[in-house]
């Protein structure tokens, strides 16, 4: 058995904590033979844990302690700590894992809900349980969610060496703004959903670039977003946003302007990594 789960990017500039989408980037679980106890082989750099500690087995045993022990090999092309959903693409293979091995016939809400708990907050982990585009919302414990296809376009994701944790990007925000400014973000987020449930990416992509609840006080951690952008703007692209808490920038582009604005991202950081991905429609699955 193969688990498959998507890499995702959340917040899409004003959508905070709340919108998300699947991309193409994946990470693997290959479900081996039985052992005497829980071994994960990985290709994942830094101290993962090869073990029951690992943050995959933790939640699977959370959901199922008696599962029998197995070898797994795990395999992520996402990359760590760059906001496109590295941890949260474990948890939800975890949920799966447990939901094959232990016979628990969890639904999509089912899993929509468990990883909400487990992660925090929806925007990362109901895009990679659903793939497409996922509006959430997590109040009372319960989770609610839609989700809807996404305009075609390419994806770019520019991702650059070094890391950026959650709670070091979590920690510059401030702890409330005021009524006249939280109006005024919650309506750039609704338009921005609006025109992507009417496939209007254009005026999308304005909306995502006016957000007002994190991406400046974030500015001065991803100071490349700014010449980024600028890039975009030139090169005819629908938007540029932060991916997640970052240091990765998603952008959004037609399929014809996509090798220009490659050229010119190429040519901002030779170390950074720039993908060419595109929205995954399935979500997590099981081969």
């Amino acid at each position: 058995m193969k688990i498959r789960v998507p890499a995702t990017s959340a917040n899409l500039g004003p959508g905070f904590d709340s919108c998300g989408i699947a991309l193409s980037e994946y990470l693997f679980i290959e479900v081996l033979e039985d052992t005497d106890t829980w071994i994960i082989e990985h290709n994942l750099s830094g101290e993962i844990p090869t073990d029951g500690s690992n943050l995959l087995l933790q939640t699977a045993l959370a959901l199922a302690p008696n599962l029998s022990p197995k070898r797994l090999k795990m395999t992520s092309e996402i990359p760590l700590a760059r906001g496109l959903g590295s941890s949260s693409s474990v948890i939800v293979a975890g949920i799966e894992l447990a939901n094959r091995l232990g016979n628990l016939h969890l639904s999509v809400k089912d899993k929509v809900q468990i990883a909400t708990e487990l992660e925090g907050h929806p925007d990362n982990v109901a895009p990679a349980i659903c793939g497409g585009f996922v509006v959430a919302s997590f109040l009372d414990g319960a989770v609610h969610y839609v989700k809807h296809h996404f305009p075609d376009c390419d994806v770019l994701a520019y991702v650059p060496s070094h890391e950026l944790l959650t709670t070091e990007s979590r920690s510059v925000l401030p702890e409330s703004i005021s009524y006249k400014e939280a109006v005024a973000a919650s309506g750039i987020a609704n338009v921005m959903i609006a025109a992507i449930l009417n496939g209007n990416l254009p005026l999308a992509g304005v909306m995502m670039e006016k957000d007002k609840w994190h991406e400046s006080y974030r500015m001065h951690l991803v100071p490349h977003l700014k010449d980024i952008r600028e890039i975009c703007h030139e090169e005819g692209a629908y938007a540029s946003f932060l991916s997640g808490a970052g240091p990765t920038i998603l952008v959004l582009s037609p399929e014809e302007k996509t090798e220009a604005l490659m050229a010119r991202l190429t040519e901002l950081d030779e170390q950074a990594q720039i993908n060419l991905l595109h929205v995954d429609k399935e979500g997590v699955q099981v081969f």
